[in-house]
């Protein structure tokens, strides 16, 4: 068993690493945005604002400004640029505990977006800007996955990855599909964003070729159980994961691999055909309550536990 303090280092590692990602592939759709004048594009802009948890609609009129904010403001907690850093700080911590492969891309990664040449950067190019820092990103990922031993700490890394990505594709999906009051968004323009942004445009395109609809957006981002960026995915590897890590502790009725066992059931054998869009919102709803709810698990069993837990009797 690892020490806490390790664990919750390696597990905020692999969270802030997929905000990174995830904050760069909204940022490049925003930036598209800029490029249409069309109402849809703003659209686009509020809905990247929302699922970042901002409102203001006078920001959706400045898409340009929003991205770049988003890519390199230093005093936003979910920026790219804050992401990175805490992720890096978080490497630092455990730096003998992953392999200098996966130290070493995650700094060159760092190092890019807070040097002194990464407001020209974006300035000259943003969408490459952008771009570059995903493949780094990608290249992170395949170097602790081809060089850290597959235990504990990789496991925790990889954890912190699927349950900040199902985290945050839920919220996605919840400002798309989350309020049956209002009407669905059909825009084509609006949806094949969607579809960037959960990086998901080609592998949707190949399973449903032209067919760009809603609800199969929906079926997709959601229950598709080979696309590794739907929610239903990313859960059965919380799941297998927390599974793994739990067996070398006694995390009794309330511990987190239950949790994610119920979530990934929950997601597993939902009525797919039978969903309507209206009635995605409380679904939506309850994989987030129960994403929270297992990252409380996670903190209770592994991270924050009484040594009362730990101690023989």
């Amino acid at each position: 068993m690892m020490l806490a303090r390790v664990a919750d280092s390696l597990y905020w590692m692999g969270r802030y690493v997929e905000r990174a990602e995830h904050m760069c592939r909204l940022a490049d759709v925003m930036l598209n945005a800029t490029l249409d004048r069309s109402d849809a594009a703003t659209q686009v802009a509020r809905i990247v604002l929302a699922a970042v948890g901002d409102n203001d609609p006078e920001k959706a009129r400045s898409p340009y400004d929003a991205a770049r904010a988003l890519a390199l403001d230093r005093e936003d907690g979910g920026s790219i640029t804050t992401s990175l850093a805490l992720a890096r700080e978080n490497a630092r911590q455990v730096r003998d505990q992953i392999t200098t492969e996966t130290w070493e891309r995650l700094n060159l990664i760092y190092l890019r977006v807070t040097g002194p040449a990464a407001a020209k950067a974006f300035n000259d190019g943003s969408s490459a800007f952008l771009h570059d820092i995903i493949a780094d990103l990608h290249m992170f990922k395949g170097a602790a996955d081809a060089t850290m031993s597959h235990g504990e700490g990789w496991r925790f890394l990889l954890l912190g990855m699927y349950l900040e990505r199902a985290q945050l594709n839920g919220r996605l999906l919840e400002v798309f599909f989350g309020d049956a009051r209002k009407r669905p968004i059909t825009d084509h323009f609006a949806l094949t964003s969607l579809l960037r942004m959960s990086c998901a445009l080609e592998p949707y395109l190949r399973r449903y070729t032209a067919d760009v609809r809603p609800e199969l957006i929906l079926e997709f981002l959601m229950f598709d159980e080979d696309f590794p960026r739907s929610i239903r995915f990313s859960t059965a590897r919380i799941e297998e994961h927390l599974s793994a890590a739990s067996r070398y502790v006694d995390a009794g009725h309330v511990g987190p691999e239950r949790l994610a066992g119920r979530l990934k059931a929950r997601l597993q054998y939902a009525d797919v055909e039978n969903m309507e869009l209206g009635g995605a919102g409380a679904l939506l709803t309850t994989v987030l309550d129960e994403c929270a709810a297992i990252h409380t698990a996670i903190y209770d069993t592994f991270v924050a536990y009484s040594l009362e837990m730990r101690l023989p009797a």
